[in-house]
């Protein structure tokens, strides 16, 4: 009985032994990415024209490799999930630290780091385009489209309002108001090397459409 008991005892650990090293225990462990050093500043680019209607613009944005550091992850176009839109991940500073918070998919935009990423994410919000019903109307102020094979536009500007700007001041406050004031400086320098390069004024349409060519 005592060898039978031994026996089952050393299979049980070895099974939880075995469960705790799956791949699916690895890959959550994987999930979180923190460095010290921050990212570089966002680089300035040309919006890519839109493919067609349904299409949603996901910016570029800095990534980290454990062996080169940073790496640029070029901004795409992608078929959205109609009704839903995208938040764009962001690196934020936690525990002397900067964290990053992946991007996703939902029915409102969320925080996104107070980040000006362009094409219509100005830090808050976003104002490349609406949903109305089931299609998305892209906003040819700030994005990229060819008005012969996309007829669903129209034109909203300028974007950039001292209502925004208060707005994206609410959000930093609500986000950061445990920080030391040591960490919130490390947040807004985090944000002006992210963000003074994507503040600049987007190419006038006959622009766009020349540098597309």
């Amino acid at each position: 009985m005592n060898l039978y008991r031994s026996s089952f005892l050393v299979l049980l650990v070895t099974v939880l032994l075995m469960l705790s090293f799956s791949p699916a225990s690895s890959a959550q462990v994987a999930v979180g990415i923190s460095v010290r050093i921050g990212p570089p500043a966002l680089p300035v680019y040309a919006q890519p024209l839109c493919p067609g209607p349904g299409y949603f613009w996901t910016p570029g944005y800095w990534a980290w490799d454990d062996d080169d550091g940073y790496y640029w992850v070029p901004g795409t176009w992608v078929l959205a999930p109609v009704g839903m839109l995208w938040t764009p991940g962001y690196w934020g500073w936690n525990d002397g630290l900067y964290a990053w918070n992946g991007g996703y998919w939902g029915p409102h935009i969320g925080f996104y780091g107070g980040i000006n990423y362009g094409f219509g994410y100005t830090g808050v919000g976003f104002f490349g385009g609406e949903w109305r019903g089931d299609t998305f109307f892209y906003n040819r102020s700030v994005t990229n489209v060819n008005v012969t094979n996309v007829t669903n536009i129209y034109n909203k500007g300028p974007l950039l309002s001292r209502k925004l700007q208060r707005m994206n001041g609410t959000y930093l406050r609500s986000a950061n108001k445990r920080s030391t004031s040591r960490q919130h400086e490390a947040i807004v320098s985090c944000l002006l090397r992210q963000t003074t390069a994507g503040r600049r004024l987007l190419p006038l349409p006959d622009q766009r459409n020349s540098a597309a060519e």
